[in-house]
């Protein structure tokens, strides 16, 4: 395989989040014209800056994917399309976009997802070296080896775990749990025949994209109706999420926690609160941690002006539960906190149930 900047080793005083500041999107207002919240990520790292959760020396910095790293899993041709802008103005879902030149295309809209994407990929090995790692963007689950859509322009999930089966020792297994209120028919096509792969996948049955033929990827899939609140959600993805991970123990687990199942989200038909979104990354951290499975989240869909402050209270949640820690390596039997966390969970499941 070819060497990547992306592997390489970052500082080690370095806390497993990664980001960039090239992962937002502005230009000309134009990203007003999507419900799209084009700024969040640099808002999710303000707020944990003013929390004094990190500082800008010791996140991750993102480096963008090169076509060299893309192509990993992604057609040459594929790639070609997107020097058309009125393709990547159909996959962005921004129509002007298709009247602007490509290079401009290229720099204000597709040089931060390929950036996010580098993210993701970088998150992998980190996640795999720290026992976790979190990127701040990405998640683009409805874009696949040769087809983008959904506002998703690179299958990163895809890349992250092609990454890792290609070039670290030991990871052989995954499994995706994808918690975005949309179904993640980008992965699934990806991976429908790799019986080393495992999605589990919770969304709106009835919104965008409903992709029969991806679906049969899904080895867990769990179908909401529109309107499903916080308790029903809840006890959905700690049953699945526990099921999941007892059936098959994967060596890294890709966690999609979109926010757009946020009640009140014009494209999810969700209507989980914001304590709810808190409370189900908690769970999935808790399982990942419980059986010592690095855990890699990214932040996937989520279109309302508030998702950035609940996804910040999320990742201090679960640094205050000593879920994350900036010192915490894979070693999690080490650390009282988290043996003192997983007792305490056992006692929240058994009244969760």
């Amino acid at each position: 395989p070819h060497r990547t900047e992306l592997y390489e080793d970052p500082p080690s005083p370095c806390c497993p989040i990664v980001y960039s500041p090239d992962y937002n999107i502005t230009f000309m207002g134009l990203e007003k014209l999507h419900p799209f919240d084009a700024g969040k990520w640099g808002k999710v790292i303000n707020f944990l800056k003013e929390e004094k959760l990190i500082a800008d020396d010791l996140i991750v910095q993102a480096r963008e994917a090169t076509d060299e790293d893309l192509l990993v899993v992604h057609t040459r041709r594929y790639l070609n399309k997107l020097k058309w802008s009125f393709v990547v103005a159909t996959i962005t879902e921004i129509p002007p976009v298709a009247f602007l030149p490509n290079f401009v295309v290229q720099r204000k809209v597709l040089k931060p997802l390929r950036t996010q994407t580098g993210g993701t990929i970088m998150a992998g090995k980190l996640a795999v070296d720290r026992g976790w790692a979190i990127n701040v963007g990405g998640g683009f689950h409805h874009c696949s080896s040769d087809k983008g859509g959904g506002f998703c322009a690179y299958a990163d999930i895809t890349l992250a775990i092609k990454f890792l089966f290609e070039r670290v020792q030991g990871v052989s297994k995954a499994t995706i749990i994808d918690l975005d209120a949309h179904q993640g028919n980008g992965h699934e096509r990806d991976f429908m025949d790799d019986h080393r792969v495992y999605i589990m996948d919770v969304y709106n049955r009835y919104i965008y994209p409903g992709d029969g033929f991806a679906k049969r990827a899904i080895k867990r899939k769990v179908e909401l109706e529109w309107g499903t609140e916080d308790t029903e959600y809840l006890q959905k993805v700690h049953t699945h999420v526990e099921g999941a991970l007892n059936e098959l123990k994967p060596d890294i687990i890709v966690y999609n926690a979109g926010t757009d199942i946020l009640d009140g989200d014009p494209l999810g038909g969700l209507a989980i609160s914001p304590q709810g979104i808190v409370k189900r990354d908690e769970v999935v951290f808790k399982a990942a941690r419980r059986r010592r499975i690095p855990i890699l989240m990214v932040t996937s869909g989520g279109y309302q002006k508030r998702t950035a402050r609940i996804i910040a209270d999320s990742i201090l949640n679960l640094h205050n539960l000593g879920l994350i820690d900036k010192e915490l390596a894979t070693s999690g039997a080490e650390n009282p906190k988290v043996e003192q966390m997983i007792r305490d969970s056992a006692k929240d499941l058994t009244n969760l149930s």
